[in-house]
């Protein structure tokens, strides 16, 4: 689906906001605490890379409106199986990890 820009901002306006300092730079956190940034929206070829993610799948009722819709990132978006969030990246400090194994992502 391709989204606006007020779109892609009111997503974004619901990631986890961690310090002035971070924000300042464009980094939040998203819902299973891993970093991404503002201008990486899209980019599955960086570390806080993210996109917006359907709560409840389309394909199984959910719509388009925001209280359906979360950033997530993009590793974990694509991850999902079955349409459950699993979390798959998180972060350690001010480095995205691999949450099973701590392992730098």
């Amino acid at each position: 689906m391709a989204w606006t820009e007020k779109e892609i901002q009111s997503v974004w306006d619901k990631a986890e906001r961690v310090s002035p300092e971070n924000e300042n730079v464009g980094f939040r956190k998203d819902q299973c605490g891993a970093w991404i940034q503002r201008s990486a929206y899209g980019k599955r070829n960086t570390k806080y890379g993210w996109e917006i993610d359907h709560i409840k799948p389309v394909a199984k009722g959910g719509g388009n409106e925001l209280s359906n819709l979360r950033p997530l990132h993009w590793f974990t978006n694509a991850s999902k199986q079955d349409d459950r969030l699993t979390k798959i990246i998180t972060s350690k400090g001010e480095h995205n990890v691999y949450a099973e194994t701590g392992e730098m992502f």
